[in-house]
């Protein structure tokens, strides 16, 4: 019967070094100049070749350095852009429920379409006439304003209702 034989080795496993943060980073970075070397060595002998046409500095245009402003209301009709400006203020005063006006400043739907006016009352009532007729469009029949613009959470669906409105009344020349 044949013998086996077992061989043992007894070498010593050294743990590797550890390094400090700082030796780490600095082999990182050494590796990372290395890369970044080679890559613009390769960039420039890829791109020796092409032709490049040069731009005289006296053909350049300039723009000014500050952009122009652009029309707050690219509605054409006064209610489409009334229904505009009251979203507008939603976005930037922000919507509350329970009441036309907060401390804050936020408004409902009618407290926001109301303050655009500017005590304009036939264009008040044209805008409100346009968000319901929305709502109704949209989502079915809608009992008033408050009740609709209290009957959420976040006003996401009356800041929607408002850009539809808006759009719609646009539409129609209102």
């Amino acid at each position: 019967m044949p013998t086996q034989t077992l061989s043992v080795s007894t070498s010593t496993t050294t743990t590797p070094a550890v390094l400090s943060l700082e030796a780490r980073l600095a082999a990182v970075e050494a590796a990372m100049t290395v890369a970044l070397d080679e890559a613009a060595v390769a960039y420039e002998v890829r791109t020796a070749l092409i032709p490049v046409k040069r731009v005289d500095q006296a053909d350049a245009g300039t723009l000014p350095l500050t952009p122009t402003l652009q029309p707050t209301t690219p509605c054409a009709s006064p209610v489409a852009a009334l229904l505009h400006s009251a979203k507008q203020r939603f976005l930037t005063d922000g919507w509350c429920v329970g009441s036309q006006i907060r401390k804050d400043g936020a408004r409902c739907l009618y407290g926001a379409i109301r303050i655009e006016a500017a005590g304009d009352r036939s264009l008040e009532t044209h805008g409100l006439e346009a968000v319901v007729n929305a709502i109704r469009a949209d989502l079915g029949d809608a009992d008033s304003l408050p009740v609709f613009n209290d009957s959420w959470t976040n006003g996401r669906v009356s800041i929607r209702m408002l850009g539809h409105a808006a759009a719609l009344a646009d539409n129609r020349g209102q």
